[in-house]
């Protein structure tokens, strides 16, 4: 599935498939968004509009398989999860990431992911010399294990989580600060009064946390 280039001002990633993209040619700095299970790259478009305005890029990636019910996408099975899809998945998502560097560098990109996209871009990102990363009601992988070195230290990371999700518990996100902590990095964890949703009351203080890695 090919999804269209919704501003054709934008710089061309013409070349990686599965994607939407917003903003202006030769943008400085980048978001890059990671939907959840079930959903698609149209999920958090407005979102990511919202969070840094026009004059940034916005690329939203597609998860490249079929929801089982057959609505959305999946980064990889999750009823019941199969953790032996992780790897592919995994490979795939960071070469997706190396790609769009050729147009705006990792030390200048966010990546945010909900869900299933949070723990994703917590895997993934935490690899790679990103400017930080955004994991909303998100989870860690089976077996991931950040950790900093001297050559490449751990992106700030910021956490978001409502106490009564029902989906990915609250505990989720305290196990993914502790991983990331222990590994040398830094993770600011927001809990809020709420379900498995990105409440509008932390948008500012991502929006705040966006900028500062961005600049």
């Amino acid at each position: 599935m090919n999804l269209p280039n919704l501003d054709q001002t934008g710089p061309d990633l013409s070349g990686q498939a599965d994607l939407l993209q917003l903003g202006p040619a030769g943008a400085a700095a980048r978001l890059v968004l990671l939907h959840g299970w079930g959903a698609d790259a149209h999920d958090l478009l407005d979102l990511g509009e919202m969070l840094v305005g026009p004059e940034l890029s916005v690329v939203a990636l597609q998860a490249p398989e079929a929801h089982p019910l057959g609505i959305g996408r999946q980064w990889y099975d999750l009823q019941p999860i199969d953790w032996g899809q992780l790897p592919a998945a995994r490979a795939a998502l960071r070469q997706r990431l190396e790609r769009l560097a050729s147009s705006v560098p990792l030390g200048r990109t966010v990546v945010l992911g909900f869900s299933q996209g949070g723990a994703m871009a917590l895997d993934v990102a935490s690899g790679l010399p990103v400017a930080g990363i955004v994991a909303c009601s998100g989870y860690p992988h089976e077996g991931w294990l950040p950790q900093a070195t001297a050559a490449q230290p751990l992106p700030p990371v910021l956490l978001s989580h409502g106490q009564q999700d029902p989906v990915v518990p609250f505990a989720a996100s305290e196990e993914a600060r502790k991983r990331l902590v222990s590994g040398g990095g830094s993770a600011q964890l927001l809990a809020f009064e709420g379900g498995h949703t990105i409440d509008p009351a932390i948008l500012p203080s991502i929006a705040n946390f966006v900028g500062a890695c961005l600049g």
